[in-house]
């Protein structure tokens, strides 16, 4: 039970930092949508950003984390804090010489195609200069995230998830400031523009790390390079898993640009869409998905360290039943005020109505594997806790030629304003299917996980939850009628109120719901919600 209390408690702090972070990310984004658009500007911003995001993915808090906690809990379980700040600093040593040479590398490649794009099969234009100045501005970005992400992981192994949690929120800050001092430059064009956010988000880069090697100092682990003691074990077995663990993170990254290169294929705004939509999705996801996923790793890993299976699989299943509680709700949510959500929160300046309706369309596909997202946030941790990285790779591998032969049909059979929302109907697909192999691997592994416990629960909540999506699709237009009425213009006050009443209406359903569906389930949550805070 304490445990458990520990789990949620952790959990929640995590959820409570990652929600400031994700309600900045969305302050950041209605001042970007209004100040950048979405045009070709934000397209090529996108695809430019997305290599350091890989490389976060990569080599940060993705395969590296993956790699690292476990081996990194384990000695913090056997009390030798002193070898394992050893251990951190070796790791650290190797990997950041190992992302200085990448960079080195991308900086020349980049350097090659802006001097012999013709060789490269790329036309000279505005749209090529302006994503390669992007990229040569955003790749040093790499260093600094993979930095700032691998003290997280050590800070989350230790307990410590205060300051790990909070560091996201420093790049959205530093990223609203640079936004901020664009509001007083509206003559400047939008190339201009996001070329200067690039040169902040560097800058953002810096200040994170730092951050995150100051709190690790006083955590005990002094941050610092190491030359010795590569040869350890121990950094071998995490090195080992390093790679494993890229390589399944790599083929869902290669995907991942896949999805954005025939994103620019499918139109010269697609990329620029879909990443306004995954914003929005990552809010319920970043809140309460990656929080659970943060804080399982090092908790299954101190479990399974002690041979503690059956606590493991405790944690597991509470933590799909807490998830699911929110995620399926926030679902039905996004599903059915899509249009009244990206309207309120983007549109105005040089975005336009027609891009609401295309991010709207978007985000209603991205809403319905919300629940998916969420649980492969839950599962995964399951496999790299025991170092077991091929599973999760194997799963990757076969899941992105999926997704990959999706896309591709999407891109060339469907129409320009619905093709992009092909592409994510394939994410949310590959996502199912990955769930679900994930789970049947994971019960070959270690028998049953327990989550059969879960079923009845998660089918009363998809009930209270579909119900509630229904109410809201109906008295939405009713509320927007009435503000419009009331203030007699169709204004932002007026979207706001009316998404406001719809939600509060919405929220007030579900909770009837879930106490006339599962009146014992809903008492549960909530007293692990006190237990947590």
């Amino acid at each position: 039970m304490a445990s458990a209390k520990g789990l949620l408690k952790n959990t929640f702090t995590v959820g409570a930092f990652t929600a400031l972070s994700r309600v900045l990310g969305l302050v950041r984004e209605m001042f970007q949508s209004r100040l950048v658009g979405a045009g070709v500007e934000q397209s090529a911003f996108t695809l430019a950003f997305a290599l350091p995001n890989m490389a976060r993915k990569l080599f940060g808090e993705g395969a590296l984390t993956a790699a690292f906690v476990p081996v990194f809990k384990g000695e913090v379980e056997s009390g030798n804090l002193e070898s394992a700040a050893r251990l951190a600093r070796s790791v650290m040593t190797l990997v950041l010489l190992m992302l200085l040479a990448m960079v080195s590398l991308a900086l020349c490649g980049v350097g090659a195609i802006a001097r012999f794009h013709e060789l490269f099969g790329f036309e000279d234009s505005e749209r090529l200069r302006l994503t390669l100045s992007l990229v040569t501005t955003l790749l040093p970005y790499m260093v600094f995230i993979c930095g700032a992400a691998f003290g997280m992981g050590a800070l989350n192994a230790l307990g410590r998830f205060k300051a790990s949690s909070f560091m996201p929120c420093l790049l959205n800050i530093c990223w609203i400031g640079a936004l901020g001092v664009l509001a007083f430059f509206p003559g400047m064009p939008a190339a201009r523009r996001v070329k200067f956010v690039a040169s902040a988000i560097l800058a953002a880069g810096g200040v994170q790390m730092c951050f995150i090697l100051f709190a690790m100092a006083r955590a005990g682990v002094k941050p610092g390079l190491s030359f010795s003691g590569w040869a350890d074990a121990k950094v071998r077995l995490v090195m080992r898993n390093l790679w494993i663990a890229a390589m399944g993170a790599g083929a869902i990254q290669i995907n991942y640009m896949l999805d954005q290169f025939l994103a620019q294929k499918a139109s010269p705004w697609a990329a620029g869409v879909i990443g306004y939509a995954e914003r929005l999705m990552d809010l319920p996801l970043g809140i309460i998905g990656v929080a659970f996923g943060t804080v399982l790793l090092p908790t299954f890993a101190g479990f399974f360290a002690k041979n503690d299976y059956e606590s493991a699989k405790n944690a597991l299943s509470g933590s799909v039943k807490s998830l699911m509680f929110v995620m399926l709700p926030a679902a039905a949510g996004l599903f059915a005020l899509a249009p009244e959500i990206t309207s309120v929160i983007y549109e105005g300046g040089d975005f336009d109505a027609l891009a609401t309706k295309r991010v709207a369309r978007a985000l209603a596909m991205y809403a319905t594997g919300l629940g998916f997202f969420g649980f492969m946030k839950s599962i995964v941790p399951w496999f790299q806790a025991q170092n077991d990285m091929k599973t999760p790779l194997h799963v990757s591998v076969w899941t992105v030629l999926l997704n990959a032969s999706l896309n591709i049909a999407a891109v060339f059979c469907l129409p320009v304003e619905w093709r992009h929302v092909g592409l994510a109907a394939s994410t949310v697909l590959c996502s199912a299917v990955g769930c679900t192999v994930l789970v049947a691997l994971a019960i070959k592994k270690n028998g049953s996980l327990g989550l059969s416990s879960c079923i009845v629960p998660t089918a009363k909540i998809a009930s209270a939850s579909i119900l509630m999506g229904v109410v809201v699709l109906w008295v939405k237009d009713v509320f927007q009628a009435f503000f419009v009425q009331l203030c007699g213009t169709d204004g932002t006050i007026c979207r706001i109120a009316a998404l406001g009443t719809a939600i509060a209406v919405g929220a007030s359903v579900y909770v009837f719901c879930a106490a006339a569906l599962m009146p014992n389930e809903l008492k549960a949550a909530l007293r692990r919600f006190k237990k947590g805070r």
